[in-house]
């Protein structure tokens, strides 16, 4: 029984420190679950027979008194105090007429049994308690996804056509709803009869339940790594953390929005932790239709988050919000998001309290991003490097996020690692395991162009369905990945083989004082352009067929207008602490970018062109050899 409040007849003590015996004055919808027996209530007279009287106790709780547990006559309309005395199987009630002397009285109010949603059957009417998710109004009945600590589910009230009902429920509520589960399109629905916002300890008692159960329920799953690294064990509870927000957000009914780069890795990256969520929200969620709502994976051409996409992200979320009645999402960052050229953006969302993640293996500058991130994960920050790709990182987190994927991804680290150029000790390892499931070196490879070749010409979008066929995650026809991946593979071999055609003989080679070998050329003058491979991919082909000609460290830089590519072998660039001190150095330059100790990349004004690249050759010029940074070594 729950005890709301006293009705006092003339007590001068609260309720915990007065002795009196208690009268129970029930709330008319107050049942049977509200009662106890030898507990005392008031009654009123809605019978008189032969045998006793009949009386309420509440609108739904009646029953008997015997005439021989009377003391007096009552006639239908009297008012007295009963004792409960017995509920029999068959339901009856049985009363006793007893006034205790001195009595005190406490109102009791209605507490439905709260059914949880994981529970709920069609036809049933249940009492559900939970919080807001969405308010989606439609053309006829407005739509409520209430989350309690079992699932979610759509909740259907209608006031009338295209009327927003209860009007004053707004987002992360906690509500109470009762209704009647009906099947809407082979899903449950509740139609709503009637909705209550609760409110103070109620309230408080309810989220508190909730998100303990959210809490214990977004635990990411305990599963061994692909490969025994003890590197990689650094990061594991940084991507447990990352798990852990991803299925509490899913749980939670909040959209999710994936920016990765696009490019081998990201999107090695970023397709095992897609597969994975779609999977979760297709368990926690009712609506088949969720995982298409609730989850958006969007490439980005450059290595951070600009201020073009951001705004566009911002701007669909905000639309999210005011069409669909959506959460503004939570934003995970895989294979950029990690320097001081993202803050602007995350400063962005950061006025919208947008959630943010990131996945990341650049060289990073915490001290700028991490006072805007929820979680941060990253090699660097465990004294380790970019040998650990996004896509092996992402591997691990989507199992932790729902093991049954493990079978789908057993090669995919092996292609992010290919694609990224690491040099992990683990490399063979992760090779075996994909050679296991039917790929050798050179296919692997042919993965890893066939991506590059389709992301290159899918540009934004996010071509969900061939890039899963190419990486062969979530594919439901091998034969297709196979002739996908060669037809893919063969073209961005054929159209490699033109562009170094065009542009190899115009390389311009100096020997440094270091001993490296540097080779620069212009690509906007000697490069096919607007045609794959782009003018980083240009540059890393014609990289690559020097470092294997010359056997010895080589530099290379690719630039343009306004941009410069570059790439080293066998030499510590350390290329993002060289940005920082070019835009310092080179006056009104406007110099940007970043990337790794042997990959970058740079913007600059174009103006300024001759100066920046001549400064960035002498500071390449300064950089010490490296043998454990060669691919020949």
């Amino acid at each position: 029984m729950s005890d709301e409040h006293a009705g006092d007849s003339g007590a001068d003590s609260g309720p915990n420190s007065d002795s009196r015996p208690i009268v129970y004055d029930l709330a008319p919808n107050c049942t049977v679950e509200d009662t106890e027996p030898d507990a005392h209530y008031h009654a009123v007279v809605n019978g008189v027979v032969e045998y006793g009287i009949f009386v309420d106790i509440s609108d739904s709780v009646s029953g008997l008194i015997h005439e021989s547990n009377l003391s007096a006559d009552y006639e239908v309309g009297d008012r007295l105090v009963v004792r409960l005395d017995e509920v029999r199987e068959n339901g009856d009630i049985a009363f006793v007429e007893d006034t205790p002397d001195n009595y005190r009285t406490l109102t009791v109010d209605h507490e439905p049994t709260i059914t949880p949603i994981a529970d709920l059957s069609v036809g049933e009417s249940a009492t559900i308690e939970g919080i807001v998710s969405q308010i989606k109004q439609t053309g006829g009945p407005t739509v409520f996804r209430i989350a309690d600590d079992s699932g979610i589910i759509a909740a259907a009230a209608f006031e009338e056509a295209g009327v927003r009902a209860f009007p004053h429920v707004e987002l992360d509520d906690v509500i109470r709803m009762n209704g009647t589960v009906e099947d809407h399109e082979g899903t449950r629905q509740l139609e709503v009869d009637g909705l209550s916002v609760l409110e103070d300890e109620k309230a408080d008692a309810a989220r508190e339940r909730i998100d303990a159960a959210v809490d214990e329920l977004a635990e990411p799953e305990d599963v061994d790594p692909l490969v025994e690294w003890p590197a990689f064990e650094k990061l594991r509870s940084d991507l447990e953390d990352v798990a852990r927000l991803l299925r509490k957000t899913v749980l939670e009914g909040r959209p999710i929005r994936v920016r990765h780069h696009a490019d081998g890795d990201g999107m090695c990256a970023a397709v095992p932790v897609q597969l994975a969520l779609e999977r979760f929200i297709t368990e926690v969620h009712d609506d088949p239709d969720a995982p298409r709502h609730l989850f958006k994976r969007l490439p980005s051409k450059a290595p951070f988050y600009e201020m073009e996409d951001v705004t566009r992200d911002l701007n669909f979320a905000l639309e999210g919000r005011a069409r669909h009645g959506q959460r503004l999402p939570f934003l995970l960052m895989l294979d950029n998001g990690s320097t001081e050229e993202d803050v602007p953006a995350y400063e962005n969302l950061a006025h919208y309290d947008v959630p943010i993640a990131v996945v990341d293996h650049h060289h990073p500058d915490p001290e700028a991003v991490n006072p805007l991130l929820d979680a941060h994960v990253n090699p660097y920050l465990h004294d380790e490097d970019y040998r650990i790709t996004t896509g092996m990182m992402c591997v691990e987190l989507a199992r932790m996020i729902h093991p049954d994927v493990t079978d789908d991804l057993r090669h995919v680290p092996a292609v992010a690692g290919l694609s990224d150029r690491s040099k992990a000790e683990v490399m063979d390892d992760y090779i075996a395991l994909a050679e296991a499931e039917g790929y050798d070196r050179e296919q692997l490879l042919d993965v890893g162009e066939a991506l590059d070749y389709a992301a290159h010409w899918l540009r934004y979008n996010d071509g969900a369905s061939i890039v899963n066929d190419v990486l062969n995650v979530g594919c439901d026809d091998e034969n297709r990945h196979r002739e996908l991946v060669e037809f893919l593979s063969s073209r961005a071999e054929r159209d490699v083989e033109r562009q170094l055609d065009a542009a190899e003989p115009h390389l311009e080679h100096e020997r440094l004082d270091s001993g490296a070998n540097l080779y620069r050329i212009d690509l906007d003058k000697w490069a096919h352009r607007f045609t794959y491979p782009a003018p980083g991919k240009t540059t890393g082909k014609l990289h690559d067929l020097k470092v294997q000609e010359t056997g010895e460290p080589v530099i290379t830089i690719g630039y343009g207008p306004d941009f410069a590519v570059l790439r080293s072998d066998g030499v510590r660039l350390d290329i993002p602490r060289m940005v920082a001190e070019l835009n310092e150095e080179v006056v009104g330059g406007g110099v940007s970018g970043g990337g790794h100790l042997v990959v970058g990349s740079i913007k600059f004004v174009s103006g300024m062109r001759e100066e920046v690249i001549e400064t960035l050759v002498e500071k390449m010029a300064e950089a010490d050899i490296d043998e454990e940074l060669s691919t020949t070594a």
